[in-house]
């Protein structure tokens, strides 16, 4: 039993995906908001997608900057990949945890308030 288990980590390691990536977690913010921005740099050179994001008037885009930032950073530190040969190779976002709050509302009524949060992902790759 226990080299069975340890045959499938061992099965799990080298399929695992070796390409340089950063996640943020439970960012306070519309899933469907965030996707507007990731769908704009999906697929650009690392540089075009970090110009793209930092004149973007979303409020999304700034936190896709700063998650852009760090999967370069983690691309060049533990990688050793230059910064020219990287673009991005896939982005997206899922939704986190929703948090239900009430919205009062006339004659003794209340509404349901729903407040997104996202799980958002950035991986890069290297040109071929």
């Amino acid at each position: 039993m226990a080299t069975r288990i340890r045959e499938k980590t061992e099965k799990r390691k080298q399929n695992k995906d070796q390409r340089p990536f950063a996640k943020a977690n439970y960012i306070r913010m519309s899933p469907s908001k965030v996707r507007i921005v990731l769908d704009t740099i999906r697929g650009k050179d690392v540089a075009v997608a970090t110009a793209i994001l930092e004149n973007s008037p979303h409020a999304a885009a700034e936190v896709c900057s700063k998650l852009l930032k760090s999967a370069i950073a983690n691309a060049e530190n533990n990688k050793s990949i230059n910064r020219a040969d990287l673009f991005v190779a896939e982005c997206y976002v899922s939704p986190g945890p929703t948090l239900k709050r009430i919205l009062i509302r006339a004659r003794g009524r209340a509404d349901r308030m729903l407040k997104r949060s996202s799980h958002i992902t950035i991986i890069l790759d290297q040109k071929a």
